[in-house]
């Protein structure tokens, strides 16, 4: 496994970057996901498309949850609303700090 720096942290979902690979982990409850930057930003960019209300229903537990399709049919994601927020703003924390990093990576002009 890579040695990821942590870009943020919001409930339980982590976003981290390898410095070397930069390979980017979604890391929530039991699951972790890898990404390129790009693919990170796709998969952003997806997630924020999705509307809580329009994907969301009761579980047998009584509590409201929002299920996540991905390519692979036998494999979805589901979050409570405090999660889905966490989630959102966890990616957009990270988005902005990869900014960061890419600046402070890139060559200097002077």
């Amino acid at each position: 496994m890579c040695d990821a720096k942590v870009l943020s942290q919001r409930g339980l979902t982590v976003i981290s970057r390898c410095s070397e690979c930069r390979c980017v982990f979604i890391w929530n409850h039991n699951l972790i996901l890898s990404f390129s930057p790009e693919q990170f930003m796709q998969f952003k960019d997806f997630a924020n498309d999705l509307d809580f209300t329009g994907h969301s229903f009761p579980f047998p537990d009584g509590q409201e949850r929002m299920v996540m399709r991905t390519p692979t049919n036998d494999i979805q994601f589901t979050f409570t609303t405090d999660e889905w927020d966490d989630f959102h703003a966890a990616m957009d924390e990270a988005a902005y700090m990869q900014e960061v990093y890419s600046l402070m990576d890139s060559p200097r002009i002077r």
